[in-house]
């Protein structure tokens, strides 16, 4: 008789604090790790830590990591912050982000380039006040 496996969530609580953003990836490892998605490490943890790097550099109060099981065997990473504004070019128009890549020399602004270039899914959703900016990932080839 097959088995099928409830879904699964967790949510995380970050306070403001530099130190928010290295807890969330280490409870990120330990969830994939629980739930034999080891393999969705190196991207999950790109994609988690672009994500939180966003919502700790550009709000200002604290932000949670959202967890869950995607379909076909994923993972759903979603930060929520409490600012309702979505990053430029994060929502896509027509399925084309408008977000233009910085500059060669630029030193930041590359984040949610990489989260869209890494993530097989992607978007935002106004959540309690704020947002939700989410991606997933799949077991199997990196993207």
């Amino acid at each position: 008789m097959p088995t099928v496996t409830p879904p699964w969530a967790y949510t995380l609580q970050l306070p403001r604090d530099p130190r928010a953003p290295g807890i969330a990836r280490t409870t990120l490892r330990a969830v994939l790790a629980a739930h034999s998605l080891a393999d969705l490490t190196p991207t999950a943890e790109l994609l988690a830590a672009e994500l939180l790097a966003n919502a700790h550099l550009h709000t200002t109060g604290d932000y949670g990591l959202r967890l869950r099981a995607a379909h076909g065997g994923g993972l759903r990473i979603g930060v929520w912050d409490g600012d309702p504004r979505v990053p430029p070019g994060f929502v896509p128009a027509d399925g084309v982000s408008l977000a233009v890549p910085p500059d060669g020399d630029a030193e930041n602004g590359r984040g949610l380039h990489l989260v869209r270039a890494c993530a097989e899914r992607w978007g935002a959703a106004g959540l309690g006040g704020g947002k939700l900016l989410w991606a997933e990932c799949q077991g199997g080839e990196a993207p």
